[in-house]
């Protein structure tokens, strides 16, 4: 395994492009969600464990940042890592570049549940995908922990308009 787990390239699709000219924000989902299926399936609990083992990861909840425009044709480049994971959870975290001038785009917080899903209920992970998720934390827990994860969103109070009412 290498920290963090860089995805392959793509770039960005004409059909991806909004009225205001640039990536529209439901395809920063996409292209995170599409790599963080990569990178489950390079870990061997992707398309394959679901149709062999019935169980599955459902996202219940994420946070994406916006930090860049990206246009039509730019590379897009994103990395994982994983923060943390229990019997039946997982919660990663990745970055979108810019490819051309590594600029940081986007970043996107992500909560898993470990699903089985012949009962479509939360279900603890297989012994061997336990061992396989320490190996990886083991790896990823070297990482510095990124500043953007766990924010709240909101409007800081003292910057507020509901505030300069009162």
């Amino acid at each position: 395994m290498f920290a963090p787990i860089v995805c392959p390239l793509r770039a960005v699709e004409s059909a991806w492009i909004d009225y205001n000219g640039h990536m529209n924000m439901a395809y920063y989902h996409l292209v995170f969600d599409e790599a963080l299926d990569l990178v489950l399936d390079s870990l061997g609990i992707g398309p394959a464990y679901v149709r062999e083992r019935q169980y599955s990861l459902f996202t219940v909840e994420t946070h994406v940042h916006y930090l860049g425009e990206l246009a039509l044709g730019d590379p897009i480049r994103v990395e994982y890592r994983f923060l943390d994971w229990d019997d039946k959870r997982l919660h990663c975290y990745g970055e979108m570049y810019q490819g051309e001038n590594g600029r940081l785009a986007a970043t996107s917080e992500q909560l898993s549940l470990h699903i089985d899903l012949r009962m479509r209920r939360a279900a603890p992970f297989p012994e061997d995908v336990v061992r396989l998720l320490a190996a990886v934390m083991d790896e990823h827990s070297a990482l510095p922990r990124p500043d953007r994860v766990g924010h709240v969103m909101g409007i800081a109070r003292e910057k507020s308009r509901l505030n300069a009412t009162r």
